[in-house]
């Protein structure tokens, strides 16, 4: 499999694409009719040489998913909001504050669920283990039972079910023409719907290398333990996220084999896409892809 450059996620009723700067949303309207938005992203870090710095790249790297997203899921539910009375415009200074808030109130939820609660919760494990490495390891086990029933609970909701669906057509767009295939209905369906380089990847990427991390954090205070914790989030994306870069242009077996049980929680956060599905998500792709070339190239070995 060669790698494309090009990532994206589901919104709702939607797909968005990305490559480089330049992204767009595709969406399919309550009447059918599929609408295009095509926007430039240069990031929230404009310092090149950052952006390229290894392990620091993946800190912004993470920022920039979570404010792109939000930003396409507000657009894609827009279509969908019920038209009670005509909304009122917004300040694009505005806009950008609500946006820095509602991101900021995501990562400190992210926080607060994945890294202080399993943290005070192994507290309660002292009780049974005098081992500390126990502690640490019983802490690591339940910040993973989190997160999977936190993907299973959300999986049964409809709404989610039908975004995973969309989820499901992006990384088959992806996964299509990244094997040299014309991006055709067809082909689409046909291909994977599991891909290394996901979201899901990451994210369970980031709580394994956390539970790693943490085995080498000892303090005799509670508060220093937990706020040393915090403190190596920016490290532990970072390293996450070259991982998953690196998975993405390697066909190496160990890395296949690392990569397997995130792509396998991936059967919970996609879903088959429907044909109409797989159609936004071929419009998203060519708005910002010129895949056909691309793909005469793979066919060539180029």
């Amino acid at each position: 499999m060669a790698y494309s450059g090009i990532g994206g996620q589901a919104v709702m009723e939607g797909v968005m694409m990305k490559n480089q700067e330049v992204y767009a949303v595709a969406v399919r309207k309550p009447d059918h009719e599929i609408i295009v938005e095509k926007k430039q992203y240069t990031g929230v870090c404009k310092n090149a040489f950052l952006k390229n710095m290894v392990f620091v790249r993946g800190i912004f790297n993470f920022i920039d998913s979570m404010v792109l997203g939000i930003s396409c899921l507000t657009f894609s539910a827009s279509f969908y909001e019920e038209e009670e009375e005509a909304p009122k415009p917004r300040s694009e200074k505005r806009e950008k504050a609500e946006m820095g808030v509602t991101v900021a109130l995501a990562v400190v939820m992210a926080v607060a669920i994945f890294m202080a609660l399993p943290f005070y919760a192994s507290l309660f494990f002292q009780r049974f283990f005098h081992s500390e490495t126990l502690v640490l390891l019983a802490e690591g086990a339940l910040r993973i039972l989190i997160f999977v029933g936190y993907l299973l609970m959300i999986s049964q909701m409809e709404d989610i079910r039908r975004v995973f669906m969309y989820h499901g057509a992006e990384h088959k767009c992806i996964n299509c023409i990244e094997h040299g295939l014309d991006l055709t209905l067809e082909n689409v369906r046909n291909s994977s719907r599991e891909h290394k380089r996901c979201g899901t990847s990451f994210l369970f990427v980031v709580i394994i290398v956390s539970v790693i991390a943490t085995m080498f954090i000892r303090a005799d205070s509670r508060i220093l333990r937990l706020l040393l914790r915090l403190a190596i989030i920016p490290l532990i994306a970072g390293v996450s996220y070259e991982f998953i870069r690196l998975a993405g242009r390697s066909e190496n077996p160990i890395v296949n084999l690392l990569s397997k049980p995130g792509m396998l929680l991936q059967r919970l956060t996609t879903r088959e896409p429907d044909e109409e599905m797989i159609e936004v998500g071929i419009a998203s792709v060519e708005a910002v892809f010129d895949w056909k070339p691309y793909v005469e190239k793979l066919r060539n070995g180029k």
